[in-house]
Parts: structure tokens; sequence; C-alpha cells
């Protein structure tokens, strides 16, 4: 398929998860995409496996979760396992209960991400170009002129914007010239989409495997006893494209201290595995956002969360700028706000790589000895647990020192930038139990009030919005009650008191204030903000 367009208001390179969340995103927010793919079609081998709990409020606030949990599987736990010895055994079940509505690791392979997201698209009328490769960009202040090849075909197009979410070779950030600075580990390693005839594998549990020789890991897919097998290639085998798996399957026996009987190879490869950063996340008129912006170690199954998350963070600032709402300064807060959120899961997943792969003597001795009782004395903590979830799950990500964050509160416990907690709501007015975030269910930003108003100061709020962001912000009010005792506790609102919040696209609170002040709320918006007034 050809593109025709001369223009497009963003140009999206990348058609992986990041660049199809960045696409639908956009389409939520009213901005018609275009996005192209050098691939032929979407493909089913891809490495990604865990989708966390800060994606599923994704997909949830996307109206598409459903089919996310009825296509994949709860992981119900990981079992540390050394020279057939169990070494620790952790459940997952439920281990973030009450932090989020979806208290667990979830796996879905990141190929049906990707149609989940392709079919958002389609639905939308938003095609992908695939066989569409990007061949030189130019900018200028107002603009980006790119040369694509459209199979045999070369194509000019001009864009405002435009996004490379085209991976760790991203041919973006190559034409920018931006540094990807880090390093390539020194192990090669394989992986393998297999199903597996092996009474010792539950299917419920992901089985990690700690040797001298080396590591091998056993993810458990929705697919009746199907797995996901990484490891590391044995001494003595290179790399190469005709390898297979018969040529590792002594070394994993080893390993894992099972024969392993295969039923079918559905996919097997083999990678190298990379750290690394990009300088900028901006230039000009361009983005970088996922592995075309940092790469990293596939430890604790962070990479395509972190990619989604980043098209999610850009989208509405960027669809708020060209539907005129936004002013444009709000674009630097995209590289504010996720370069340090990449430089720390790049810090996190290096060192735990480094601790699982190692065969140092003392790394050996600290894996077989203290690590297994540390990780149980760790498990037996509820608040433990907590903190580990919370990080693994991205809930815990916020923009607390954000330029468009404003904090006039005295709470502790929330703050502004934070992630808006999941707290369930009674409604009094419709009697129905509902929850904050579906309260955010809708495109842009959410004004949530706590505490008694008078109906005239109902009144007053209701005209002010009406007459300034009718498009932009939506409204809802919670006055005390008793079954919503959690959410004044939660939010620390003392008896008699209120409480505003003004909540980002992204389900980040933009503001929390201890008083419901108009002039204050019209200050946020407007000069913190930038948000313009459509009245």
């Amino acid at each position: 398929m050809l593109i025709t367009r001369q223009h497009t208001k963003v140009l999206i390179v990348g058609a992986g998860p990041s660049g199809l969340m960045m696409a639908a995103q956009l389409l939520r927010h009213g901005v018609q995409p275009i996005i192209i793919d050098s691939k032929q079609g979407p493909t089913d081998q891809s490495k990604a496996l865990a989708v966390q709990a800060r994606s599923l409020e994704i997909y949830r606030q996307m109206g598409i979760v459903d089919r996310v949990l009825a296509n994949g599987k709860q992981a119900g736990g990981v079992v540390f396992n050394q020279n057939g010895k169990v070494l620790a055994e952790l459940s997952l079940a439920n281990t973030g209960k009450g932090e989020t509505k979806y208290p667990f690791i979830h796996l879905y392979q990141q190929s049906k991400n990707e149609r989940l997201l392709l079919d958002f698209l389609t639905v939308n009328c938003c095609p992908v170009y695939w066989d569409t490769n990007l061949l030189s960009v130019t900018q200028t202040a107002e603009r980006a002129e790119v040369q694509l090849q459209s199979g045999t075909e070369t194509v000019t197009l001009t864009c405002d914007w435009m996004v490379g979410a085209d991976g760790a070779h991203s041919e973006v950030r190559k034409q920018l010239q931006i540094p990807f600075n880090g390093d390539t580990y020194a192990h090669e390693f394989y992986l393998a989409d297999v199903e597996l005839d092996n009474q010792q594998l539950t299917g419920e549990q992901v089985q990690l495997y700690l040797s001298k020789k080396g590591f091998a890991g056993f993810f458990p897919m929705p697919e009746q006893n199907c797995y996901r097998v990484i490891g590391n290639l044995p001494e003595g085998v290179e790399p190469r494209e005709d390898l297979q798996i018969e040529e590792v399957l002594p070394h994993l026996n080893s390993i894992a201290e099972m024969d392993m009987k295969v039923v079918h190879i559905k996919w097997f490869t083999t990678y190298r595995l990379h750290h690394r950063m990009a300088d900028r996340f901006r230039q000009q008129r361009c983005f970088l956002v996922g592995d075309a912006a940092h790469i990293h170690s596939p430890v604790g199954g962070q990479g395509m969360n972190t990619g989604l998350q980043d098209a999610y963070n850009l989208a509405w600032k960027l669809a708020g700028v060209i539907n005129g709402q936004l002013k444009e300064a709000i674009l630097e807060t995209y590289a504010a706000e996720r370069m340090p959120v990449a430089k720390g899961l790049l810090n996190t997943t290096d060192a735990v790589f480094k601790v699982v792969m190692s065969i140092n003597r003392l790394n050996m001795l600290f894996k077989k000895w203290i690590m297994p009782g540390l990780l149980k004395f760790v498990w037996s903590k509820e608040n433990l647990r907590n903190v580990f979830f919370r990080r693994v799950s991205q809930i815990f990500i916020n923009y607390r020192h954000s330029a468009i964050r404003l904090h006039l509160s005295h709470a502790k416990n929330v703050k502004a930038g934070d992630r808006l907690p999941y707290l369930k709501v009674f409604d009094e007015k419709k009697q129905e139990e509902t929850d904050l975030h579906e309260w955010c269910a809708k495109p842009g930003f959410t004004l949530i009030v706590l505490g008694k108003l008078q109906e005239i100061d109902l009144f007053t709020l209701a005209k002010w919005i009406t007459q300034n962001y009718s498009a932009n912000l939506n409204f809802f009010y919670l006055p005390p009650s008793a079954k919503n005792e959690e959410v004044f506790k939660t939010f620390e609102i003392k008896e008699g008191k209120k409480k505003a919040l003004i909540i980002r696209p992204d389900m980040h609170i933009g503001l929390i204030n201890d008083v419901v002040d108009i002039g204050m709320m019209d200050n946020y918006l407007n000069n913190v903000l930038g948000l313009m007034k459509t009245g």
C-alpha cells in the first residue's frame, strides 16, 4: 500500500508495541497519524512476554483489557533452582492486592500485544504502511521532511512531528546522529518458543535455573504445555542462522538437570543483549520512544512495558499541542519525565543481570547459600513484597519533580506527580461501585473534588468548567460517606476538609490542593500546564 498523502501531522516510524501504542493514543485524542514499518507485516516472533499491571491499566482505559486477560495467563510464581534443587519458591498470586485492579504479572506475548493494538488502529481507520523504509530526515523549526522507500517507490513526505519507535537499531536515531551510549553483554543467548512434555514443569510457575554452566529460564505461555525458554549459548556453540535447538539441548538439560522432551518448536533464535540509552529523547521535531531510546536486559519483564509508557506519556502532550489545546512547551516534559525512568531501569536491570550471570566463586556461593534465605525472608514480609510488586508492575513510577505538577497540600503519602491510586468508590448517587481509574477513562483531564460542597459551589464549579474547559476537563465529585472512608484516608483528608485533584490524561496527578479554589486551579491549568481555555 502506497502512501498518497504529502503531509501528515505525525509520522510514526516503527509498528512494534511502542509505535502502535503511540498511534492508538493519538487516535484516542483525535489525531490521525501515519505509521510505517520496514517489515513485510506483523510477526509472531517477539521476545517480550510479560504485561505488567501499569500496562493493563492503560489497556483498560482504552477499553481493550478484557481481550488481554482472556488470551493470556497469570504467572503463578517464580521458582529458583540450582543443581537440580529448589533454592526458593515465591508465589506471585495477588502480590499487589489493593494496589491495582490487576495485582499480578500477566503473560501475554509481544506479538499478541501488537495484534491487539493493530486491531485498535484498524477500527479507527489507521493503516500501517508495511515494507516502508526511512531513507533520510531533514528538519526545520516548523517541520520535518523524510524520504521513504515504499516497495519500489520513493516517497517524499513532510510532517509536523516525527516519532522514532523503530527499535534498538533505530534509523531515526541514526539519521538524527543521537549517540546510543552503553555496552553489549558478553554472553550469547538463545530463545525458543516450544511445546514440552515434562511433568516437572507445571505450566503455572516461571522456573529459573542457575548454574556454573550458565542460566536457563522457562516461562509458561498461555497455550497448553507451551514455554518460552531463554538461556545462554554453551561454550563452543557459535551463533549462526542455521543453528538448531538440538545443539543446545544437552547444555540446557545439564543446567536444568532434566531431559527436555520437545514436542514442537515454534521459534528458535539467538541474540545478544545490550544496555544502552540515547543521549536525547528529542531533537527538534523528532522524538524517540521504546527501544529506540533505551534497551536493557529482560530482567523483570520491563522493556516492552516501558516503551508502552513512553508512548502513553508523549501522546497526550503531542495531541494537545497539535489540537491547539496545550502550549508547545509541554513537549519538553516528555524527556524530562521519561529519561530518569529509563536510566533507573537500566541501572537496576544491569545490576540484577550481572548477579544472575556471574559464575565467580563468591557469587556462586552467594546464590547457593545466601540468596535463598534472603529471598524467603523478603517474601515473608508483606511490606517488602509490596515494594517488589510496585516496582516490577511499574505503578511506583512518579513524576514528582516534573515541571507540570503542583503540590499544594500537606499530604505526604500521595503527592502531585504520582500515579493516581487505584481506589474503589461507592457512587451514592448511582448506588453502584466504581473506582477512581474508571473516572479517568475518557480522554482529557479529570477534576476530582473530595469533601462536602454546597449546591451553589458545585454549580459555580460546573459553570467555570463549561465556560472555560468544556472540551478538556471532566468533573467528578465525591462527598464524604462511610463507604468511601478509604479514599479520604488515603488522601489524608481530615473531617470537614476538602481536596481538589487534577488528573492528567495518563492518570498521573497534576495538581493536589487542600482547598477547592477556582483561581488556583485556573493558575495551574493555564500557567503551569499550559492548557488553553475553550471559552
